[in-house]
């Protein structure tokens, strides 16, 4: 962590060290959260529209708006003093450690391991230029990722002059199985491949991969090998919505943004991984947040130390009243209770996906099991085109809904825990009224 001392001090900031330091904000007095009106009344949603976007950014709820409206008349009444006492000063005030600690006690892992992001995009990118690939390495990845996922790992592996590859999890939509999804993965892994790259949930079609198992059977795939293959996840939609021990699961890193299920403040995410691996990689952009760095480059040194996760959160001024209210939004998500959050998600797209699935002009592609769906329905009416269902069903019903920014891209929707069974029934009138 930097000090004040050893990071943009002056003589003349000596002076000012007397003044009041920030203190966090209060909780926010929102109310009672054992029901779900009073979950929903939390948020400053226009009700005269069904919000089926959640997959894409979230209303910030009123605890998370008072977090960010607090720190940003600090900001404003004292910009100074604030970044310096919150960013630069004793451990104990220290903004972005509070940050860490917040989303290493959701995800069940260590402060020290976590690195602030803006979001996932950034958090795929910091991990995958960060490993260290030569000539000859491959990394595994699979047909049905999203773009920055990708996208990340070619530049990752042009640049280290290492190749990547993609394979289809599944052959049609109807035969999704979680057998046959490890078991193709497991197969893939080849003597050449460094690191396995996977989503948790696809925003693509809804489908939430068996991570866990994913992770045992590369275990199994490393204990005959002399080196290590890694699982990297994309988890922004699984984050939020399943089970929070995430650490638990296996895999070796993580990226995820909190800006949509978390409810976090907008251009807000974070990196994980296990303490050894971030040790192997290499920072991409300089950090503000390990007074390591910053005193090896005073001394015109190499960091003598291996790399750890502070040294992976970028540099640079941010909109610190954001992501200093990160602790706001986990904060809300533990109010309402991890297990009844993704009982009601659950509950509402498995209503969404059977009342879907008994429609004939309609073709559903997310799994209809909860073990293979999370809180992503993707489908099509048959003889629309899915920007034209998205279009009616806004126009005439006032429901929002999306397309799946993929080659081949269908309808979608999300329910969340603003929303209700009768939405789910509205929207699945709307739908029905396509035929």
């Amino acid at each position: 962590m930097l000090t004040r001392r050893s990071f943009l001090a002056t003589s003349s900031l000596a002076a000012v060290a007397i003044a009041a330091k920030p203190k966090a904000p209060a909780p926010n007095p929102s109310t009672d959260l054992t029901n779900w009106p009073a979950v929903r009344a939390n948020f400053a949603i226009d009700p005269t529209y069904i919000h089926l976007g959640l997959f894409y950014m979230a209303s910030h709820p009123r605890p998370v708006q008072a977090a960010i409206e607090e720190y940003r008349r600090k900001l404003d009444a004292n910009p100074f003093l604030t970044v310096e006492r919150s960013m630069f000063e004793k451990p104990e005030d220290h903004l972005p450690t509070r940050a860490c600690s917040t989303i290493a006690n959701y995800i069940g892992g260590k402060p020290d391991d976590i690195a602030l992001t803006q979001n996932t995009t950034t958090g795929l990118s910091l991990i995958y230029h960060g490993l260290p690939l030569k000539p000859g390495d491959e990394i595994l990845t699979t047909n049905h990722d999203h773009y920055v996922h990708h996208e990340a790992i070619r530049y990752a592996t042009e640049r280290a002059g290492a190749t990547w590859r993609k394979i289809p999890l599944f052959d049609s939509h109807d035969k999704i199985s979680a057998d046959d999804m490890v078991d193709r993965i497991r197969k893939a892994v080849g003597p050449k491949t460094r690191a396995v790259g996977v989503t948790w949930v696809h925003s693509s079609t809804g489908l939430k991969l068996p991570i866990r198992r994913i992770a045992d059977a590369i275990a199994e795939v490393n204990k005959q090998r002399g080196d290590r293959v890694l699982l990297i996840v994309d988890g922004v939609h699984g984050i939020g919505v399943e089970d929070p021990n995430i650490v638990a699961m296996g895999m070796d890193a993580f990226a995820a943004g909190t800006h949509k299920w978390i409810f976090g403040p907008r251009g807000t995410g974070f990196a994980w991984a296990k303490g050894d691996v971030w040790a192997t990689m290499r920072p991409l952009i300089p950090t503000f947040t390990s007074l390591d760095v910053f005193e090896a480059w005073s001394a015109e040194k190499t960091p003598a130390q291996p790399p750890r996760a502070a040294w992976f959160s970028p540099g640079g001024f941010w909109a610190f009243e954001h992501y200093w209210a990160l602790p706001a939004a986990f904060g809300f998500h533990r109010r309402i209770g991890s297990a009844r959050i993704t009982e009601r998600i659950h509950s509402l797209n498995e209503q969404m996906r059977e009342g879907l699935a008994k429609m004939p002009h309609v073709i559903l592609y997310t799994p209809r099991s909860n073990d293979l769906a999370a809180g992503i329905v993707c489908f099509d009416v048959k003889g629309m085109k899915q920007t034209e269902v998205v279009q009616r069903l806004l126009e005439k019903d006032r429901i929002i809904a999306s397309t799946t920014p993929y080659a081949i891209s269908y309808a979608r929707v999300a329910f969340g825990i603003h929303n209700t069974p009768a939405e789910v029934e509205k929207t699945l009138a709307a739908v029905r009224a396509l035929a």
